[in-house]
């Protein structure tokens, strides 16, 4: 089932990179690991132009992660990165007010 979801660090590697250090660097090791094998699971959907979050597992929507939920707000050089995380486990990537994400996934633009 968990090749049905592509891995977060084939489609946006340097997020990745990005979290895995932030991680680091708040001292949470674990979960520097874990956000190497993060899936892509579903988007936000919210539709607002300032957010790229996504989902990580399944999980339904509106209803709150209950016990062993945790946030992690990470400090980045631009925007907000924050976690949702369960018992070690990262549910979702909050991705607000930055620079657009580029889907590896689809070709670079060609300049005319």
């Amino acid at each position: 089932m968990e090749g049905e979801h592509p891995l977060v660090r084939e489609v946006f590697p340097e997020l990745v990179t990005e979290l895995v250090a932030l991680l680091e660097e708040e001292g949470e090791p674990e979960l520097a690991v874990c956000a190497w094998d993060l899936r892509l699971v579903a988007d936000c959907g919210c539709g607002d132009d300032f957010c790229q979050s996504f989902e990580t597992e399944l999980h339904p929507r509106g209803q709150p992660y209950g016990p062993g939920h945790r946030c992690i707000a990470l400090a980045p050089a631009k925007g907000m990165l924050n976690l949702d995380v369960v018992n070690g486990r990262i549910m979702y990537v909050e991705v607000i007010d930055r620079p657009p994400l580029r889907d590896r996934r689809r070709p670079e633009p060609t300049n005319p």
